[in-house]
């Protein structure tokens, strides 16, 4: 056939729009080739104790944004305050910020995640906060500003994207938001990334007193997975002589398995004094160098002080709602032991990097952190699993999607 300037022209029409159709047919793909749906599930918190599950579009993805297919996510104390009594004023509202999932879309201005560390689809992320411009919040800042004020996925109020927590198929990480690539880490490694971050930040809290040291004496109340994060941390440091008080012994025994040398059982133990009295002959005859108060209990607290030495030091970190008030002795329990007391509200940026080295150390020694997740559920079953969550009936309950 002879090729004359109008054969040209519609010769190369046609590969045009041939071109263009096969680009809108085909739908955007994750790392596994597999085509993102139409819509998304998201369980929604619609009233006290009852998600419903949800359907929603898939929205669109913004130059900045992220969308991630949810792999895994952990039931916080925090989620169990919001189904039992919405104390936030947030229902309905989609849940879940110990989340981790898998990249498979983002917004032409994404590259490198929060630590610098390249993002590409395909690779498993956690979120950390949105940071609404706040300039005094940074990586690498030393005077480490923790975030308090800051917005987390799992707490948003509901908008018209929907897909705010990780208790959900997918969720959409917006941009200015903090992200990590943890491709590194196992999935149960990933989900336990946020509780252990807490700790990683109240650990750097107790050692600006200057108190807690290589020897020290350290005494953990609460075995919860907060308090048994807190072992573990200190065990990864290299500090031995550790001592669990709670009144499960089941959670006691597990506690040894991730550091405590020796635990004491409250139970079998009436009133404070005769319990201050086997902390110390757990430690041999000795008060403890400094404590960590895990529990959330305004009388764990009161007690707390009867356990440390004189000159020693203590760490609060277990109020992450409106507790309740305790009483203490400001001469007793303060002044004349010259306690040393430090608060600990969520983590730093820094922290969260400071994690991921710690839960590879943490295996490297052999400490069994996925031990920690005692349940997984579908996200169909969430209120059994928050209902298993508030019987305590294990340690770490997930959310799992298969």
């Amino acid at each position: 056939m002879e090729m004359n300037s109008s054969n040209v022209e519609a010769v190369v029409k046609q590969v045009l729009e041939s071109m263009l159709n096969q680009q809108v047919s085909t739908p955007a793909t994750n790392a596994g080739n597999q085509a993102i749906p139409k819509t998304a599930r998201v369980a929604m918190l619609t009233s006290l104790e009852h998600y419903d599950i949800k359907e929603f579009p898939m929205p669109e993805v913004g130059d900045g944004d992220i969308l991630v297919k949810v792999e895994g996510c952990g039931v916080c104390g925090t989620d169990a305050h919001e189904f039992k009594r919405d104390p936030f004023g947030l229902i309905p509202v989609a849940l879940g910020h110990e989340g981790t999932g898998e990249i498979v879309k983002m917004g032409k201005n994404v590259k490198i995640d929060s630590a610098g560390k390249p993002l590409k689809v395909g690779d498993k992320v956690v979120t950390c906060m949105i940071f609404k411009d706040d300039p005094d919040i940074e990586m690498f800042d030393l005077n480490k500003k923790n975030i308090g004020g800051a917005d987390v996925y799992g707490l948003l109020p509901d908008d018209d994207i929907h897909l705010n927590g990780w208790f959900s198929d997918y969720i959409l990480i917006r941009e200015g938001s903090s992200v990590f690539n943890v491709s590194d880490l196992d999935l149960k490694s990933r989900i336990l990334i946020e509780p252990c971050a807490v700790l990683i930040h109240a650990v750097e809290r107790a050692k600006t007193t200057g108190i807690l040291r290589f020897n020290s004496r350290v005494v953990v109340q609460g075995c919860g997975p907060i308090g048994l994060i807190c072992i573990a941390i200190l065990r990864t440091m290299g500090i031995e002589n550790i001592v669990a008080v709670d009144g499960n012994q089941q959670r006691l025994d597990f506690a040894k398995e991730m550091g405590a040398e020796r635990s004491v059982n409250f139970m079998n133990h009436k009133g404070v004094d005769a319990l201050a009295e086997a902390v110390k002959d757990a430690f041999g005859g000795h008060a403890a160098d400094f404590a960590f108060q895990c529990t959330g209990s305004p009388v764990a607290h009161s007690n707390i002080y009867k356990f440390i030495r004189n000159g020693g030091g203590l760490c609060e970190l277990g109020f992450f709602i409106n507790g309740g008030d305790a009483t203490i002795n400001p001469h007793f329990d303060l002044c004349s032991k010259e306690i040393t007391l430090v608060g600990s509200w969520v983590y730093t940026l820094r922290d969260y990097a400071t994690t991921f080295d710690f839960l590879k150390r943490a295996k490297g020694i052999g400490l069994p952190m996925e031990k920690l997740i005692t349940h997984e559920f579908p996200l169909e079953e969430i209120n059994e699993a928050h209902i298993t969550n508030l019987k305590q009936a294990g340690l770490k309950i997930a959310i799992v999607n298969k």
